[in-house]
């Protein structure tokens, strides 16, 4: 069974072991120079079990992220490799999957991707041969029958350890998460989700969806929020965001507002490693990368063991 395997990668290997798991996000620059995506990613290294790259994040070219996560991968951190059904059709997605096992990436994170008509060229055409579900379940084909789904044996060892993405909600009466169950049917291994900052709402979906039976461990998005603007903008721009007012005022009457962004952060991170069925926080800043680090380093958390569902 593939739950019975050796662990592809620390990321598969900690959420195994029941230690609460602190992943990060990084965005790659617009550039063919990747030392400064290196800068950005480095202080992470040794902090969070493995590193995000962004796949063409708000619709908007970076430099790939198979390179990039090549590069984290050279340079010591593991990387998750975030691939987008926007952009490839199903051969394009099975040539770079095989890609990213000839670098020796074995996570992924399989994304949907945003339309083209939310970035800064909206007249590209978005392709989407395959939902992040099809996705999911294009790679754990090729992972656990060797093959590629015209029959073709795949030569060399593939491994991955595949992500699925959610939006945490407060769970109304009778709510069936009907889309999160079919990606972890299809063949999921890890959740991480869209940013929430309301811990009373992680607690409920939490604690609904183990009532529902499910097994998965999920990572819920986190960030250090710089300002009571950005947090706004956040809310109302990025689908599925939770901020609540409380955060939003605190930021407003702080006297520095980026400290208590990373205070704020703090204090979540230390209170998701204590509810039972979470496994772990991803921390994303886009505009504010350098606070990541500081604050994971701050919450004490990678010491911790997770809750049990």
């Amino acid at each position: 069974m593939a739950s019975e395997r050796r662990a592809a990668s620390e990321l598969q290997a900690r959420l195994r072991g029941g230690q609460f798991v602190v992943t990060a996000e990084i965005t790659p620059p617009v550039s063919t120079d990747p030392a400064e995506f290196l800068r950005r990613a480095l202080p992470l290294k040794g902090l969070a079990t493995a590193v995000n790259v962004t796949d063409g994040a708000g619709a908007k070219v970076h430099l790939s992220s198979l390179a990039a996560a090549h590069f984290l991968a050279q340079s010591g951190i593991e990387p998750i490799f975030q691939v987008t059904c926007r952009d490839r059709n199903r051969l394009a997605l099975q040539g770079d999957l095989l890609g990213a096992a000839s670098l020796g990436i074995h996570n992924i994170l399989a994304l949907a991707g945003d339309d083209p008509k939310a970035g800064d060229q909206p007249d590209a055409k978005a392709v989407y041969d395959l939902d992040s579900r099809g996705l999911i379940s294009l790679a754990y084909g090729m992972r656990e029958k060797g093959k590629l789904p015209s029959g073709t044996p795949i030569g060399g060892k593939l491994s991955f350890v595949i992500g699925a993405a959610d939006v945490p909600v407060d769970p109304p009466a009778q709510w069936n998460p009907k889309g999160l169950f079919a990606k972890a049917q299809a063949g999921a291994d890890f959740v991480q989700t869209q940013f929430c900052m309301d811990v009373g709402v992680v607690r409920r979906y939490a604690a609904r969806l183990r009532d529902l039976g499910f097994k998965l461990p999920i990572l819920i998005g986190v960030a250090p929020i710089p300002s009571a603007r950005s947090a706004r903008w956040m809310r109302e721009k990025l689908f599925g965001t939770i901020i609540p007012d409380s955060i939003i005022e605190r930021l407003e009457k702080a006297a520095d507002a980026k400290a208590e962004g990373r205070k704020i952060c703090v204090e979540l991170l230390r209170e998701l490693a204590e509810i039972p069925g979470i496994a772990g926080a991803h921390v994303m800043a886009p505009m504010n990368f350098a606070e990541i680090p500081a604050a994971i380093e701050e919450s004490g958390v990678l010491k911790k063991k997770r809750k049990a569902a």
